[in-house]
């Protein structure tokens, strides 16, 4: 029988890894890069149906509210701060800090997606009144679900940071979390414009 031979020593290797050296933050993009075009292809739809009309939203509609999606818009900015020390403690493998962040992450996101049911009524249109009241319905409902995932993805990773011993390859989920809330927030900023600031202006 023929000896075996080591082809190399991968002990040196780290154990934990951040960024494009992480699957699962290949996996995290994905996801962005899939929910970003089905964005975008619902605001082209919006745009598509816009061209339709003279006046937007449509004689006899109301504007839209602007006051609790703006409290909401300044509620997802603000979780920026911890988002932003959740990941850096990730990056320093300091499990106190991560728990801490999370956890204060966890506190102010919750609230948006309460609001965002109110964020709906706020349209001041039903979904099913006009052209109009279906495309903004989409744009926030699609949000809405992309919001629920995220707050729950959130919520859980702070349970099991506290509720059981998390290996340090999960250190880099803390920031892979962060990343992906930055782009939930972006999109609903880029709405907020569109469906509730848009209709001011032009």
């Amino acid at each position: 029988m023929k000896a075996l031979r080591p082809v190399s020593d991968v002990g040196g290797l780290p154990s934990v890894v951040f960024g494009q050296r992480s699957l699962m933050w290949w996996g995290t993009l994905g996801f962005m890069v899939i929910e970003g075009w089905t964005t975008a292809l619902i605001f082209a739809s919006y745009f598509y149906v816009r061209q339709n009309f003279e006046a937007w939203p449509p004689l006899q509609t109301p504007l839209p509210s602007l006051t609790i999606p703006t409290i909401n818009l300044a509620l997802m900015l603000a979780s920026f701060i911890p988002a932003a020390l959740a990941a850096r403690a990730g990056k320093a493998l300091d499990r106190a800090g991560v728990r801490r962040w999370l956890t204060v992450m966890s506190v102010l996101v919750v609230p948006t997606v309460v609001l965002r049911w109110w964020d709906l009524w706020a349209l001041n249109v039903r979904w099913d009144t006009n052209a109009y009241g279906t495309a903004v319905w989409l744009l926030v409902g699609f949000h809405a679900s992309l919001l629920l995932f995220d707050v729950g993805d959130t919520v859980g990773l702070t349970l099991f940071y506290w509720l059981k011993p998390m290996p340090a390859k999960s250190f880099s989920d803390a920031s892979d979390n962060s990343m992906y809330w930055y782009f939930t927030v972006a999109l609903w900023a880029a709405i907020y414009l569109i469906v509730y600031v848009g209709p001011r202006i032009f």
